[in-house]
């Protein structure tokens, strides 16, 4: 079954944006630029994309696709590292992770024979896998400066008692990792019962039998999982140490907040 959907019919689309503006507006919530931003830029950039995607379908493999992924790591690179832009090696650390991430999952990919190294499989797969391994460590970031501020005074008195950065950090790497995976691990638990994941989905209404979309999106399922766990590890495994100097004393959270 393939069949399009009418301009009109996208048109009608703005009812849905415009519930969360007036919600908004409602309530004062400053959010009626961001709503409507977000739902015009979110607009543009799919149908931009579609065209980029028509042209890179249209190329040998072995170009279009690292084209595509180049472009997405570094978006994502660039969006994930305004969470703690004012850790030092910040970038460096999610653009490697991401790239390691990406090439390891592929790698899986191919050697297993789960997907076909064709631009129609490789990029929208790869793409779910970078998005979703850019939000964990945008979250992870977010989280870490958030635990350190919040528990400056325990960690002070950990290094008073002569503990290393490592040990006085253990409480808010794990706490950071539990934030960035626990909605993660929810939605695993609930695929297929309270929702029908979107490539499962996309397949079916695509005409494909619903066993064999189910087959996809566990690949895709799977693979986000690991993904996201890995990205939120190195994250925080390596970020951790940047809010300590060499004395082995925390920095003034103040002025890394006023530089972020």
């Amino acid at each position: 079954m393939e069949r399009d959907v009418s301009n009109f019919s996208l048109l009608v689309l703005i009812v849905f944006v415009m519930i969360p503006f007036s919600i908004a507006y409602f309530y004062q919530l400053g959010l009626k630029k961001d709503i409507l931003w977000s739902s015009i830029r979110g607009t543009v950039q799919l149908f931009l994309i579609g065209l980029l995607l028509t042209y890179l379908f249209n190329l040998p493999p072995h170009i279009g696709i690292p084209i595509m992924l180049t472009v997405m790591i570094t978006v994502a690179t660039f969006h994930a590292r305004k969470k703690g832009k004012a850790l030092p090696y910040v970038f460096p650390t999610i653009l490697v992770g991401l790239i390691v991430i990406e090439l390891a999952v592929l790698s899986l990919w191919l050697v297993f024979d789960m997907v076909s190294f064709v631009p129609e499989e490789v990029i929208p797969m790869s793409g779910m896998v970078i998005g979703n391994s850019m939000v964990a460590m945008g979250l992870s970031l977010e989280r870490m400066k958030s635990e350190f501020e919040t528990n400056r005074g325990q960690l002070l008195a950990a290094l008073s008692l002569g503990a290393t950065p490592r040990q006085a950090s253990h409480l808010t790497v794990k706490k950071t990792l539990n934030a960035a995976l626990i909605p993660n691990i929810d939605q695993l638990k609930t695929i297929g019962l309270v929702q029908l994941p979107g490539m499962m989905t996309g397949l079916i209404l695509g005409g494909i039998e619903p066993i064999v979309a189910i087959k996809y999106q566990l690949v895709i399922s799977i693979s986000i999982f690991s993904s996201v766990s890995v990205s939120a590890i190195i994250v925080s495994l390596i970020m951790y140490r940047f809010f300590y100097n060499d004395q082995m004393q925390l920095v003034d959270l103040d002025e890394l907040n006023k530089k972020g």
